[in-house]
């Protein structure tokens, strides 16, 4: 499935009242750049849902792999699970099934993207591809999971656990044979199957023959995702030499900044918002330590949450001197349409 029928079988997923509120959604955002008032007045059509912040791996620049949350470790239950999407499916869509930690680590994972798909939902996920084996991979098809992402950052064993420490190449190479031969076998289109590539100075030398690999094991989509540092200013040991790849530029001072320039507006602050699997809402993927929490979802309700002071106050800062908000300060991506 090429990633043009990818975004057609997320808008299969818009009913009548998801239509409206996109539409008012839209013209509510262009509102706002006038007045600058925080108020969104319609719901969000995408929700990110994290599973567990559990996690396999020690990636060196992710707080899940590192093991150094401040906020606890845990899996997402399903009485709170299905209590959200009650809440916001005559809005919501799309959902994507990760935040912090690795999805399939959760022991019910499927039952979640189950219970997303009975309530027509697009659904989409991102793994480090370690828990996918044979059988694994059919049930991951059968649970009509739309969208795959796993994180291929090497091509070799050598390049590739220089950022996915204690991972195994192989294991993930084999998990991705597996979800091909599951569709197959299942005569399935889905899930739209993405190699995602994190380009840091240890891999960047496999990108080249990175497409042909993912042609080779027929995955549909390669994405080439820049890495986020939390310390760039004077640069880092995994930026890569080739600025192409690189979400920095450095500049004359030799002090390394941001490449694109950060406009006060943010439309994902009113297409979706992020959920962690104690039920707390923050802003964005971004808040990965989950500090800007702007309301409990076993407290309240999302639209209650989504319409209250705190949120709109956080939007009306963007709106007014994002470069100011910490979480805001490595971003690349407050222009993205979808999650």
């Amino acid at each position: 499935m090429s990633r043009a029928k990818d975004q057609l079988q997320i808008l299969r997923h818009l009913s009548f009242l998801r239509w409206i509120n996109l539409f008012r959604l839209g013209f509510s955002f262009l509102l706002q750049k006038i007045t600058k008032n925080g108020k969104n007045t319609a719901m969000p059509f995408s929700l990110s849902i994290e599973p567990t912040t559990a996690c396999n791996l020690g990636c060196p620049e992710c707080p899940s792999g590192l093991k150094q949350f401040s906020r606890p470790t845990g899996k997402l239950s399903h009485e709170l699970h299905n209590k959200i999407l009650d809440e916001v499916s005559k809005s919501v869509f799309y959902i994507n099934y990760y935040f912090q930690g690795e999805p399939f680590l959760h022991p019910d994972f499927l039952q979640l993207i189950r219970d997303a798909k009975k309530r027509k939902m697009y659904t989409a996920t991102s793994t480090n591809g370690h828990f996918i084996d044979q059988k694994k991979a059919e049930e991951v098809v059968q649970s009509g999971l739309d969208r795959l992402i796993i994180s291929l950052d090497g091509l070799t064993q050598k390049s590739y656990e220089q950022y996915r420490i204690n991972g195994k190449l192989d294991t993930v190479l084999e998990a991705t044979k597996y979800i091909v031969e599951a569709k197959e076998k299942l005569k399935s289109k889905t899930p739209h199957l993405i190699f995602q590539f994190l380009a840091v100075s240890a891999n960047e030398q496999d990108i080249p023959n990175l497409f042909s690999k993912a042609k080779e094991l027929k995955v549909d989509e390669v994405r080439i995702k820049t890495a986020q540092f939390y310390e760039f200013e004077n640069g880092n040991a995994l930026m890569p030499s080739n600025e192409k790849y690189s979400r920095y530029t450095k500049g004359i001072d030799g002090k390394y900044r941001l490449k694109n320039r950060m406009k006060n507006e943010c439309w994902r602050m009113w297409s979706g918002s992020v959920i962690t699997w104690d039920g707390k809402a923050v802003p964005c993927c971004f808040d990965k330590d989950a500090v800007h929490r702007l309301g409990d979802l076993n407290e309240h309700t999302f639209q209650e949450i989504w319409n209250s002071e705190a949120y709109s106050s956080f939007r009306k800062s963007v709106f007014s001197n994002r470069q100011e908000i910490d979480i805001c300060k490595n971003c690349t991506e407050g222009t993205k349409v979808w999650a």
